[in-house]
């Protein structure tokens, strides 16, 4: 929730002239324009010093307050020494609410105030979150497991829950839920799936004085079940974070019947998404209840392919890489002098980062990923690529596209393919005529008109060291992708 304009006022020291000051400021802008309101959203306390507005003040407010400005901050002692009546009495009658701003009082310093007290709330919403998310996850491991979860989740949003099996049957529910209308949207949920060819996913339904969210769980293609949340007030952004949070705890729950194991690798891949995301005191609270451990600082991160996942648990904090669009990749959390015994449990290639702590946990799984993208059987160190060239550090098919990009203009010359290998002799050679005609076997006056036409054909400048510090990165990319498919098997 923004601040009100009533906590704006109090904090500046601001004298109210007209109109209540109920209304939420959710920024500051500042305009002298007779008419801002096309560079308005709404809910802003628009600031002026009045320069331009002369007699048309009831159009200058009535056009305020259709935008639905919070408030119009009025700057005296500058262009007018004081409010002008005729202003006052405009917001009066059109109930805009009105203040005077002191001249002593900077519009900046009103700016930032009102962020802080925005910050302030948003942080405060998180810490709300973060709150109940703990509390329904304590809920989850008692005995009444789902139920607990329910039952704490209505709590948390201020309205009812319910538990719905595959077909709809309501399996648990709060007191005062609207089961029933629960029902009926997940009807709705399943006939919008069955048009769509889909899966059921999340519906959210709003009317007066309801508001009801049903969402599956289960991580399959077919629901294990079904979730609804209900208040007779729309849902907070809080409120859905807690939902989503409760709808997490309930798809581990439901997937307990048979897949235990799944569902602590759920648990402990949401560990490691609160780890990348720096909250590592979530972390530890979430997977602590379970009886697991997080290695002491400082640790190596590895990086597997997703299939050595049941080889790393036993031996390391492992966890699946969230990743919905990318490849299914298993990262792992190892002390520092048990990297060579946990990386030795996996048949193919495995990347370790260099040894950090928690707060660089991102940047060392981006090196783990980097080294297991070589490809390489075994273990492959991320500080060893260093001693590899840059090209070590990039991504194989990344460079493949720049050099092909890059070259373009020279490979797809006729069939002078000579001109591609004339600009590689005299990259190798630095520049020099001689030494590059030798490598080729031709004359130097032959190497120039070769080189001329290089120029011209690719537009860039070869006296330019960047522009040769490219086509060299190119070139050697090329060549190494041509080593690498002429050593692959047929």
């Amino acid at each position: 929730m923004a601040p009100s304009l009533q906590t704006v006022v109090r904090r500046m020291g601001l004298r109210p002239l007209a109109g209540t000051l109920g209304s939420v400021v959710r920024w500051v802008a500042v305009s002298e324009l007779e008419d801002p309101t096309p560079y308005l959203e709404g809910d802003e306390l628009l600031l002026t010093t009045g320069m331009r507005l002369h007699q048309d003040f009831p159009d200058y407010v009535a056009r305020l307050v259709a935008r639905g400005v919070a408030g119009l901050g009025f700057a005296v002692g500058l262009t007018h020494e004081d409010v002008p009546p005729a202003l006052i009495e405009a917001a009066r009658d059109a109930g805009l609410p009105l203040l005077e701003v002191p001249r002593e009082t900077p519009f900046i310093a009103i700016g930032k105030a009102v962020s802080e007290l925005l910050a302030a709330e948003q942080y405060e919403e998180i810490t709300r979150a973060f709150a109940a998310q703990g509390r329904l996850t304590r809920a989850a491991l008692r005995p009444e497991g789902t139920h607990a979860v329910v039952d704490r989740l209505a709590k948390e949003i201020g309205g009812w829950a319910a538990l719905l099996d595959e077909s709809g049957e309501v399996l648990h529910a709060t007191r005062g839920a609207r089961a029933e209308a629960a029902v009926e949207a997940l009807a709705r949920l399943r006939g919008r799936a069955t048009r769509e060819a889909a899966s059921p996913s999340s519906l959210a339904l709003s009317g007066p004085g309801e508001h009801i969210v049903v969402q599956p769980l289960g991580g399959g293609p077919r629901p294990r079940g079904f979730f609804a949340a209900g208040a007779g007030h729309a849902f907070s952004a809080v409120a859905h974070t807690v939902i989503n949070a409760a709808g997490s705890l309930l798809t581990l729950a439901v997937e307990q019947g048979g897949a235990q194991r799944e569902a602590g690798r759920r648990v402990r891949t949401a560990v490691l998404r609160l780890l990348l995301a720096g909250e590592e005191g979530q972390a530890r609270a979430v997977l602590g209840p379970l009886g697991g451990r997080l290695p002491d600082e400082p640790f190596v991160v590895l990086t597997a392919a997703g299939d050595a996942l049941d080889l790393l648990e036993p031996h390391a904090f492992a966890a699946r890489l969230d990743e919905p669009q990318g490849p299914d990749l298993v990262v792992a959390l190892v002390a520092e002098g048990a990297v060579e015994q946990v990386a030795g449990q996996v048949e193919g290639p495995v990347g370790a980062s260099l040894a950090g702590t928690y707060h660089d946990l991102l940047g060392a799984v981006g090196q783990a990923r980097r080294a297991f993208e070589t490809g390489r059987s075994g273990l492959t160190r991320f500080g060893e690529l260093a001693g590899q060239g840059l090209l070590a550090l990039v991504e194989p098919a990344a460079a493949e596209a720049f050099a092909d990009a890059l070259l373009a203009p020279l490979t797809g010359y006729g069939s002078r393919a000579d001109l591609v290998e004339s600009l590689r002799a005299y990259l190798d050679s630095n520049g020099h005529w001689d030494a590059a005609a030798q490598r080729l076997g031709i004359h130097r006056h032959t190497l120039r008109y070769r080189m001329r036409r290089v120029t011209e054909l690719l537009g860039r400048d070869l006296d330019d060291p960047g522009v040769r510090a490219e086509l060299w990165i190119a070139l050697t990319a090329t060549a190494s992708t041509r080593g690498s498919r002429r050593s692959s098997p047929s």
